[in-house]
């Protein structure tokens, strides 16, 4: 019968996902250094919280067994 590419019935291969990519690329390229400024300062913040949780959790374990 009638064959199909795997874009059409699945996921995409290797020389489909860099023509993906370069399309996005020149779609998306001009605000993507902003994207990663505002990505990078999420994750810092994230990271800062995760320690400040985990010092606070601590902290009240110790208090606890006191």
């Amino acid at each position: 019968m009638f064959e199909f590419g795997l874009l059409a019935w699945g996921m995409p291969g290797g020389w489909e996902w860099i023509i993906i990519l370069v399309i996005a690329l020149l779609i998306f390229g001009s605000r993507l250094p902003a994207l990663a400024k505002g990505m990078g300062k999420s994750l810092s913040e994230f990271k800062k919280g995760i320690k400040e949780g985990t010092g606070e959790s601590r902290q009240e374990s110790e208090d606890r067994r006191q």
